[in-house]
């Protein structure tokens, strides 16, 4: 299943491939994610495929961290390679941890505020496969890698507005009586996962920043 990782790896380590590699698959994990958001049917199914996305991107993670332990030369500073790759499987964990949440609970309706959090998580999973793409020539590609940057931090600040303006409207729906407390602590959790999504996005943004400052 995933034979074609190795196929990516000379033995210097083909790092930018496999930064394209995970952004691809968390793009692919996230037009899933938002699809359940959006209300489709057959939610079990879309989880299922998240779950994969999220198997496979562990496994270019794994990748890449024994790869930079037995590369002589490396693109970057060690560490700067393996905080991005965490930092960018760390995007996956949580969309990961939202439908699980989804799926335990058996949630099937989800608020117009939590589409539209999945919506920006989306944007910034394409806006990742755009910057990881640049990361090959650093010094030529810095501005346009700051812009890029600049995006994540901003759809992030975005996604904190959706969090608060859903939390407010969650508490004003369930706190009197005949409200349903349990729905408050569940979507509250689903909420809590969507904003750690975008969280996430803004470390890779701060990855990159620092990976342009010190080779731009």
């Amino acid at each position: 299943m995933f034979a074609w990782f190795h196929r990516l790896l000379p033995k210097r380590g083909n790092f930018f491939e496999l930064f394209d590699a995970h952004a691809a698959v968390t793009l692919k994990a996230a037009e899933a994610t938002t699809r359940i958001f959006a209300g489709e049917p057959d939610i079990e199914a879309l989880i299922a495929e998240v779950k994969d996305y999220e198997h496979q991107a562990d496994d270019i993670t794994r990748t890449v961290l024994q790869t930079v332990r037995v590369t002589f030369l490396t693109p970057f500073d060690r560490s700067a390679i393996s905080d991005l790759i965490n930092r960018m499987d760390d995007a996956i964990d949580a969309m990961d941890a939202a439908l699980t949440a989804v799926s335990l609970y058996g949630v099937r309706s989800f608020a117009p505020d939590m589409h539209a959090m999945s919506k920006l998580m989306l944007e910034a999973s394409r806006v990742s496969v755009e910057a990881m793409e640049l990361l090959r020539d650093v010094a030529r590609n810095g501005p346009r890698l700051h812009t890029l940057t600049e995006r994540l931090v901003r759809l992030e600040g975005e996604v904190d507005g959706l969090h608060e303006q859903g939390l407010r409207r969650l508490f004003e729906k369930h706190h009197h009586e005949g409200g349903d407390p349990m729905r408050f602590v569940v979507d509250r959790e689903i909420y809590k996962h969507l904003e750690k999504i975008s969280d996430a996005f803004e470390d890779v943004a701060n990855e990159i920043d620092g990976i342009v400052i010190d080779h731009a």
